[in-house]
């Protein structure tokens, strides 16, 4: 499992315009991440980090190079395709954690099994086990504002595990989080990707999150070093 490719991009471009600015994000990226690795992506801000992830998250389109997902082009793909794509293929996990305040930790959890229709009792079961996975099981009845940061941070790795996908992409997951609780993240991360076979594409400037990481990929100017 760990020599499949989960996600490639072969020579690919971006390019932004802000008003007559023009901003070349990526010129010419080649990265490939593999069944069950942890990869961290580092470079300083306006780096092409976010845009890599934005890419490889099918919320935005190469200029041109090419993005593939378990082996497939994902150039063909019309935006209903592509939303069916991340929805069943791909988990996400934020620096300010996006659960939604009105639902409870298991309901946090179990909404990406109800939008993608998995019947109810199977939810149940699997929303259970996740948070037995992630150590809340005794808060599955709590909103997120009875949780501290790092356990809304449990809630979103759980959140983005429960569909079993491929990949997870990570945006600075332990930015808001102190040294000792920030180290219990990266070590759920980690067990839980080797535990389900998911692979993590990280963008982070924590040299602790580098540390636990399978590779580190360094930015600068859209170009990786």
């Amino acid at each position: 499992m760990s020599g499949e490719t989960v996600v490639e991009l072969r020579g690919v471009h971006k390019t932004y315009r802000l008003g007559q600015h023009v901003v070349r994000a990526l010129q010419g990226v080649d990265l490939a991440v593999r069944r069950g690795e942890v990869v961290a992506l580092t470079g300083p801000s306006g780096s092409g980090k976010s845009t890599i992830l934005n890419l490889c998250g099918l919320i935005d389109t190469a200029d041109s190079g090419e993005i593939l997902l378990d082996g497939r082009s994902v150039a063909g793909l019309d935006e209903t395709r592509r939303t069916l794509v991340r929805r069943d293929a791909l988990g996400f996990v934020f620096q300010s954690f996006n659960l939604v305040p009105v639902m409870t930790v298991a309901e946090n959890v179990d909404y990406p099994l109800f939008i993608a229709g998995v019947p109810a009792a199977e939810r149940r079961e699997r929303v259970a086990a996740q948070l037995v996975a992630v150590g809340l099981e005794e808060h599955a009845g709590h909103r997120p504002d009875a949780l501290s940061g790092g356990q809304r941070q449990r809630v979103a790795i759980a959140r983005a595990l429960i569909k079993r996908p491929h990949l997870v992409i990570a945006d600075e997951p332990t930015a808001s989080l102190d040294s000792h609780t920030a180290d219990q993240v990266l070590a759920l991360m980690r067990e839980r990707c080797h535990a389900e076979g998911a692979s993590f594409l990280i963008a982070t400037h924590d040299a602790r999150l580098t540390q636990r990481c399978d590779r580190v990929l360094s930015l600068l100017d859209g170009r990786l070093q």
